[in-house]
């Protein structure tokens, strides 16, 4: 269960931070702040999955700890055998009974160490001393250097330190490799955000066809042409130049036409069009159906 919902939560969280991208590409702020709440929410959400699944563990551990506490103390509790109580019965027999314990327990513990030494004998004269090879060559970096050697104590490698290339190697390919996908990333988004010096239109004015969708009930077409024309106000600073001569009519069936003159670049397009879809007023929002140039005698 805890595996499905890191699942689902790196899911949205990956897709909350496409999309906050994206929209901030598209110069589409209002959505880019709503994806950007929803990321922090995930990202606050699997914060609060760990660390739920830490205090479950310490709990349990403790209770662990305390259960085994309660069994020692418990054991420690017990009564005790008193002390006046018969521990070697044969001992309080009479002496005029003959017993045959004590040779007999002689004799066995001569053939039991007979028996051991053996044993240790043929396992000395057979058995590798592995486990003490392992353990010198782990202890081997702990060694004093040879005296007859010639090498300095500075030239010798640090106690603990890699010797093999394949991990240097690895670590600088895969630093290499990171450092070149950030820069990457950064030129590329600084590429499609940054507002950047861009070539004149060479056109006579640009043209935007636009959508009023309006929601609920009585929705008369001056309430239609009010909010368009408001929203249109709204994004006239948008963007880099000012839009002085910017004007909208309507084309009936909740279309309108803007003229904007001069001509805009390609850049000031994109944050036009973001800030018209982006926007809304009194439960109107714009769609904007198409962008193109005009000449002067297109009008």
């Amino acid at each position: 269960m805890r595996r499905l919902a890191y699942f689902f939560g790196g899911a949205a969280a990956a897709g909350a931070g496409a999309y906050v991208v994206v929209y901030l590409y598209r110069w589409q702020w209002q959505r880019a702040i709503l994806c950007g709440v929803l990321l922090l929410v995930v990202e606050v959400m699997l914060l609060g999955i760990v660390l739920l699944g830490r205090l479950s563990r310490i709990e349990e551990r403790m209770r662990e700890s305390d259960r085994r506490q309660q069994d020692v103390l418990a054991r420690l509790r017990q009564d005790r055998e008193p002390a006046g109580g018969e521990r070697f019965r044969w001992l309080e027999d009479p002496t005029s009974r003959s017993y045959v314990f004590v040779p007999v327990l002689m004799v066995t513990g001569v053939l039991l160490s007979g028996l051991a030494w053996l044993v240790q004998r043929i396992a000395s004269a057979t058995a590798r001393p592995s486990a003490e090879r392992r353990l010198a060559g782990r202890l081997a970096v702990l060694a004093a250097p040879d005296p007859a050697g010639t090498a300095d104590l500075d030239d010798l490698p640090r106690v603990g330190a890699r010797r093999g290339r394949r991990g240097t190697v690895r670590l600088v390919a895969v630093g290499v490799v990171g450092a070149v996908l950030l820069a990457a990333l950064v030129g590329g988004l600084a590429e499609l955000t940054q507002t950047r010096e861009e070539h004149v239109n060479e056109q006579e004015a640009t043209s935007v066809l636009v959508r009023v969708d309006m929601r609920g009930q009585g929705m008369t077409q001056q309430r239609q042409a009010l909010a368009a024309h408001q929203l249109w106000e709204r994004c006239r600073d948008s963007t880099s130049a000012p839009l002085n001569r910017a004007t909208l009519g309507s084309l009936g069936d909740g279309l309108y036409a803007g003229v904007v003159r001069p001509a805009l670049t390609d850049h000031d397009r994109m944050r036009l069009t973001g800030c018209l879809e982006d926007t809304s007023i009194d439960r109107a929002h714009l769609t904007v159906v198409g962008v193109g140039d005009a000449d002067a005698d297109d009008d």
